[in-house]
């Protein structure tokens, strides 16, 4: 939730744990390009984009979020050390939060569903096709709704962004 342009709320809750990202954030025009370049990467992710009940796999949402890990990495190095920079004391940076996203919400969805998933899916025989192996998994609806919950934590993520960005939301907010 954005409270105001420059206020930050971006929280996260699973198993019982609350996370939250609070601050404010004043985005130079550099910031503002890397906002837009994250945007793009987030919100065309299949997890952050809305896919219908019954659509998708849980491997292709799990592979497609992990990839923010490297595109984060990508956005950070192309735009440097001054999206990382507070002006003022206390303010938030781009890299910041971008770093913040990855460690609150996204490395510890991975390192739980990853492999987990990795050990179901070897148990697939081979006349089987992964979606239907998925489906049958008695972990599939407690890793859909892990999903879910990392989804609203990057939509919260996603929509500071396109503020930053001086866009208009691009994503279809589903359930």
């Amino acid at each position: 939730m954005i409270e105001s342009p420059h206020r930050v709320m971006i929280s996260y809750s699973h198993e019982g744990i609350e996370e939250s990202i609070v601050g404010i954030w004043d985005p130079t025009e550099c910031e503002r390009t890397a906002a837009w370049d994250m945007y793009v990467e987030l919100i065309t992710r299949i997890p952050v984009a809305y896919v219908r009940p019954g659509e998708g796999s849980l491997r292709i949402g799990l592979s497609s979020l992990y990839k923010l890990f490297d595109a984060s990495r990508e956005i950070l190095r192309q735009y440097g050390p001054s999206v990382a920079r507070p002006r003022d004391e206390g303010q938030l940076s781009f890299g910041y939060l971008s770093i913040k996203v990855l460690d609150l919400v996204l490395r510890p969805f991975m390192l739980k569903w990853h492999p987990l998933l990795a050990d179901y899916e070897s148990t697939r025989a081979r006349t089987e096709s992964p979606p239907e192996h998925e489906k049958k998994w008695e972990r599939y609806s407690d890793l859909d709704l892990a999903m879910k919950e990392v989804r609203e934590a990057l939509m919260q993520y996603a929509r500071l962004l396109a503020l930053a960005s001086e866009v208009p939301e691009l994503i279809e907010k589903g359930d």
